[in-house]
């Protein structure tokens, strides 16, 4: 029995030292001075909790109702802020920029969600898919999407400069084929 003992202290102290060796690791200090200035920053800046109203979540909203066919809801929704503008220019590689648009509040991404797209966040024992707000499960394309001033519904997902600031950039261009025919 004491031979036992003896062996399990021995494998605990074994293991004590073995994990005192990684704690001197590079790799470990780094990821510990890492989460540790990660852990002040958050301190020092914390997360704003006095934002009463999301123009991403209203954008979203919108969305939603544009696409699922109520276009007079989604253009009616009423915004409680004010909505900023700011300016697109959408570029293709190679050619420059093809169009300029404004932008009527800000520019959100088409792979942000009202709802989580699972609850694995509140159970880790199984994964229940949630379906988003019209119904559908599964993932949206890359790229972004934005409401012009006169509220016609935009997608991209190339390459775009945004601002506050107007840029007069020569001649964009657009071509749109409507029905085989130039436009």
């Amino acid at each position: 029995m004491k031979k036992r003992i003896i062996a399990i202290v021995l494998v605990a102290l074994m293991m004590a030292l073995a994990l005192s060796a990684c704690e001197g690791d590079g790799a470990y200090q780094d990821t510990y001075n890492t989460m540790q200035t990660g852990n002040s920053l958050q301190e020092n800046q914390p997360t704003p909790t006095d934002i009463e109203f999301s123009l991403q979540r209203y954008n979203l909203t919108r969305r939603a109702y544009y696409l699922n066919g109520q276009e007079e809801k989604a253009s009616n929704l009423p915004c409680e802020v004010e909505k900023p503008l700011g300016y697109i220019y959408l570029f293709v590689e190679g050619v420059g920029c093809i169009a300029r648009e404004t932008v009527d509040g800000q520019v959100t991404s088409l792979t942000t969600y009202l709802t989580p797209d699972s609850e694995l966040y509140s159970s880790s024992y199984a994964v229940e898919w949630v379906p988003d707000v019209d119904g559908t499960y599964g993932e949206n394309n890359q790229g972004i999407f934005w409401f012009t001033v006169d509220g016609a519904y935009k997608e991209w997902n190339g390459i775009y400069l945004l601002s506050s600031e107007y840029y007069e950039i020569s001649d964009p261009m657009l071509s749109v084929v409507v029905n085989g025919g130039d436009n």
